[in-house]
């Protein structure tokens, strides 16, 4: 089969000979460590991508993904919630208040945003229902003033089921100071664990709570939430269905109130893959190394090829050949080996609990049990892409070198 003389020489080049075998090794490390890095970034992608799902999964699902809020209180939300849900991306919507206050209880106090809801249509919008561990989401009933909290606030204030705590709320009042705290007395019939920040600064309470605490009447409501397909369409969504309500309504979404988490946490994977492309980048520009160091050994080869004919061009081509096998062969294995790394990493390090009986991820300290990992094409993609280009790049310099070897002077010192 024929073969160009640059692909041929630079091919059987990467092969030991009994004479060169520490550049062969040379030649193997960088192999070997342009696949650990390749290897590392990958798997370490992977598991940020994964803890950014479970957060998105747990965050995202608590708060709403939009919300339609009526400048006065909504008395019928029946029709604006018909209004949504002719929009294609919107899945459920349902009545909604917000209040800000202060959970009091035995002299300790912390800020607390209280979300009014229907419990039998929360379900369609909130995972909280499948995150209670004390109590039901259901035993809220419109009068009885109940409130679900989260497990951090249960656990700062020791608080059960059945145990009552003070909501101080401000009030617009007529007073010299103009804002007057009203003090609520709740029950606390459930608790719920996300395992997340919301866990110490969210309660629920029954919607029509809120329009009693809220000086409205009981059918009233601040807003109606929604639930999208697409998160990343909630503004332009909730946008589109106030405008087309009138001046009455505005819209409202979750990248107000938790769009500068998930900006952080991509620029925090960002700036994770950059340092993580140094080991690959290392890696690849050990080939330099090694290619130098196989020019200067080859250097009597080349003189011979130049003076049987051939061009500098092809001379640095069988460089580049030999480089870029050694690239693309450490950064195919580390692609390989990483892919199956990020697929089964929760199963690895579960089998490490288990065989040194210490529990990495407690479910006491860390929101989630296990190593999440989720694998995306798209940075495999790039992560190869990167390694293949840096080797390529890695190759340039020892090829010149290479083709500006003169016959004459390498085989006199040869």
């Amino acid at each position: 089969m024929f073969r160009p003389l640059s692909i041929f020489i630079g091919t059987r080049y990467t092969r030991a000979k009994r004479r060169n075998r520490f550049v062969s090794f040379i030649s193997m490390t960088s192999m070997i460590g342009l696949a650990l890095g390749v290897l590392a970034m990958i798997v370490v992608l992977s598991v940020m991508n994964g803890f950014q799902r479970e957060m998105s999964s747990r965050i995202l699902g608590m708060v709403p993904h939009a919300t339609i809020v009526g400048v006065k209180p909504i008395d019928d939300w029946q029709p604006v919630a018909a209004a949504a849900l002719k929009n294609p991306e919107v899945t459920a919507a349902v009545p909604f208040t917000e209040m800000e206050g202060m959970l009091s209880y035995k002299g300790l106090m912390q800020p607390i945003q209280i979300s009014g809801v229907d419990p039998a249509q929360e379900g369609k919008v909130s995972i909280v229902a499948q995150h209670i561990v004390q109590g039901r989401l259901d035993d809220l009933k419109p009068g009885e003033f109940g409130v679900v909290i989260g497990e951090i606030t249960a656990r700062r204030f020791r608080l059960n089921v059945g145990d009552k705590i003070t909501l101080i709320v401000p009030e617009v009042s007529t007073a010299p100071g103009g804002i007057t705290p009203r003090m609520q007395r709740l029950n606390v019939v459930g608790v719920f664990k996300v395992g997340a920040e919301l866990d110490g600064s969210m309660g629920l309470i029954h919607v029509a709570d809120a329009a009693t605490m809220q000086h409205w009447q009981p059918n009233q409501v601040q807003s109606v939430r929604l639930a999208v397909k697409d998160l990343y369409a909630a503004p332009k969504v909730s946008s589109d269905i106030a405008a087309g309500l009138g001046a009455e309504f505005k819209a409202d979404d979750w990248t107000h109130t938790q769009g500068s988490l998930f900006s952080a946490m991509k620029m925090e994977k960002t700036m994770i893959g950059l340092l993580l492309l140094m080991i690959v980048a290392v890696a690849a520009f050990n080939i330099i190394a090694t290619l130098i160091m196989v020019v200067n050994d080859k250097g009597a080869d080349i003189a011979i090829l130049r003076t049987i004919g051939a061009t500098p061009r092809q001379i640095m081509a069988i460089f580049m050949v030999q480089g870029t096998v050694i690239g693309i062969v450490g950064t195919v294995i580390g692609g390989v080996l990483g892919v199956i790394a990020a697929l089964n990493v929760s199963e690895m390090v579960g089998w490490v609990e288990r065989v040194t009986g210490q529990h990495i991820f407690s479910s006491d300290v860390y929101f989630v049990s296990n190593l999440p990992s989720e694998l995306q094409g798209g940075d495999v993609l790039l992560i190869c892409s990167a390694g293949f280009i840096l080797s390529f790049l890695a190759t340039v310099y020892p090829a010149l070198r290479a083709a500006k070897i003169e016959p004459a002077h390498a085989l006199r010192y040869s």
